[in-house]
């Protein structure tokens, strides 16, 4: 009897942890100047899905952060940049379709927040591969009247657009306009420091930053949710039916 029901209990412990599954898909991103870590997010999935597609397939690996602009983001994901020459304008490259906007007033331009480039088309689809990291700079609620009165030509800030605008920062004249789709959730030290690098009159480094992605494995995921809780990576059995499992998961 007491050997059913350990074998009972084995049983629910594994398949309770084969329903942990990673609540999003990180990627890591590493630069010579630091590394950071990017959780997608869920909610704009069309994005998210295309995101995680390219970091397997290792399409932003060697390529360069190709606009840069202190005060404001890092843009990268242009495929010509992998051997381009050292004055070579960038930022036309990239797949040849485009992703359908997933713009939410809730999903907004904080520092850290990863952004889809696109072009001037109207209906604000995102450019397939080239994307941008937030740096911004933090707004005194008088600059953000200003900002209203000015720039949004009247528009109110929401009560979190303050918030989020007067605390960690940002740049709040890019939302409603660019999908937002994830956000660093480690190393934003990396983004200062790129942002802060010497550039030409195209925004262009004078030297070149490149950068690699890949995507976090299961077990990275999970310990990394239970990090950002407080809490500690797992051991024991659950280490070990962890272990079992695919490297690989797939978030509906």
């Amino acid at each position: 009897m007491k050997k059913l029901i350990l074998s009972i209990s084995f049983l629910l412990a594994f398949v309770m942890l084969q329903a942990q599954t990673p609540k999003h898909y990180y990627v890591k991103i590493t630069t010579p100047k630091g590394e950071s870590v990017l959780q997608l997010n869920n909610e704009t999935r069309k994005h998210r899905d295309n995101f995680v597609k390219l970091v397997k397939e290792g399409y932003y690996d060697s390529l360069l952060f190709h606009r840069v602009i202190h005060n404001f983001m890092i843009q990268g994901g242009d495929p010509d940049s992998r051997f381009a020459g050292s004055r070579q304008e960038l930022g036309n490259g990239g797949p040849t379709y485009r992703i359908p906007a997933e713009i939410s007033p809730s999903i907004i331009h904080k520092k850290g927040a990863i952004g889809a480039a696109r072009d001037n088309n109207p209906a604000k689809e995102s450019s397939g591969s080239q994307f941008y990291l937030v740096q911004g700079r933090v707004f005194t609620q008088a600059a953000l009247d200003s900002l209203e009165q000015f720039r949004l030509k009247g528009v109110k800030l929401t009560p979190l657009q303050r918030e989020t605008y007067s605390t960690i920062g940002g740049t709040p004249h890019l939302d409603g306009n660019y999908t937002v789709f994830g956000e660093l959730v480690k190393g934003l030290e990396m983004v200062d420091a790129i942002a802060a690098v010497k550039t030409d009159d195209n925004d262009r480094p004078y030297n070149d930053e490149r950068f690699s992605m890949r995507l976090l494995t299961r077990s990275e995921a999970r310990d990394l949710e239970r990090e950002l809780q407080g809490l500690g990576p797992k051991k024991g059995l659950s280490k070990l039916f962890d272990s079992m499992k695919s490297k690989e998961y797939k978030l509906p």
